[in-house]
């Protein structure tokens, strides 16, 4: 077991909800793989640091994929995981992505259509809604993305804007409108924008630590139990790349900021 201050951020903690910043590579819940999930060691700190006798009960309410980092959250007791589970089911509770993105590259996407085509325009850091259909392969693990419905696909929207660059990347904000397998990683992809690192869709190149630069950023919603708002930030990852990045453009004057209605899960949302 980990020295918990090593392995573990959390970044909200209550008697009813515990909000852990995860890092890369580690899963939230036990999977064929065998490895400690997430879920155990935030276990384990309560056990610890409570001084609980016996089991400790912790439910899982969302879930994000392994090369992703950033904010997850937890019930401490069965009535906020119950309350919680409505809520991301209604869409109350409210995620913000940051995502590290490749710049287009001047090729030519399934279609024919020239890449600066299928990317709305976006130099002003507005926010642009991006639809498309997707279709899962089940045996690959990943999603493909159409302009058009066709058999077995599935209708998925997001909005971005461009908060930030460096000379080789844009580091984009980014809310679902729906949630669907791997969907920010697919449909970024799909406008010739694939997230840093991730070679399943389409980066150049892996990230050393096997990480992908997508970050759960942001997380808002009522307290199920308090009912008193909870709004907290992830810190970015230790990629400088993202520190140099971070020039944070401010939504236009009277335009709120967006948020992401749904929770990813892990290996069946972004």
């Amino acid at each position: 077991m980990c020295i918990f201050a090593d392995c573990m951020e959390i970044i909200y903690e209550d008697n009813h909800v515990i909000i852990v910043a995860k890092r890369s590579g580690e899963i939230v819940q036990g999977d064929k793989t065998g490895d400690e999930p997430l879920s155990e060691t935030v276990k384990a700190y309560i056990k610890e640091k409570y001084q609980k006798p016996g089991a400790v009960f912790l439910g899982v309410v969302h879930r994000l994929d392994r090369p992703v980092s950033g904010l997850v959250v937890f019930a401490r007791t069965s009535k906020a995981l119950t309350r919680l589970n409505e809520m991301f089911r209604k869409g109350e509770v409210h995620k913000t992505y940051w995502a590290l993105v490749e710049e287009p590259t001047p090729t030519l996407p399934k279609g024919g259509r020239k890449v600066s085509d299928c990317i709305p325009e976006n130099s002003t850091g507005e926010w642009q809604v991006v639809e498309h259909w997707l279709t899962r392969n089940e045996k690959q693990n990943k999603s493909y993305a159409y302009d058009r419905e066709v058999p077995g696909s599935k209708k998925a929207m997001l909005k971005y804007r461009v908060i930030g660059h460096t000379d080789r990347y844009e580091l984009l904000e980014v809310n679902l409108m729906t949630g669907r397998h791997h969907q920010i990683r697919c449909q970024l992809s799909a406008i010739g924008h694939p997230i840093k690192g991730d070679l399943k869709y389409g980066a150049r190149r892996s990230n050393p630590d096997g990480s992908i630069s997508l970050l759960a950023r942001r997380v808002e919603f009522v307290h199920p139990v308090s009912k008193e708002p909870i709004c907290v930030e992830a810190p970015l990852p230790e990629d400088k790349l993202w520190q140099k990045a971070e020039t944070p453009t401010k939504p236009p004057q009277g335009e709120a900021s967006g948020h992401s209605p749904l929770g990813e899960t892990e290996g069946g949302r972004s």
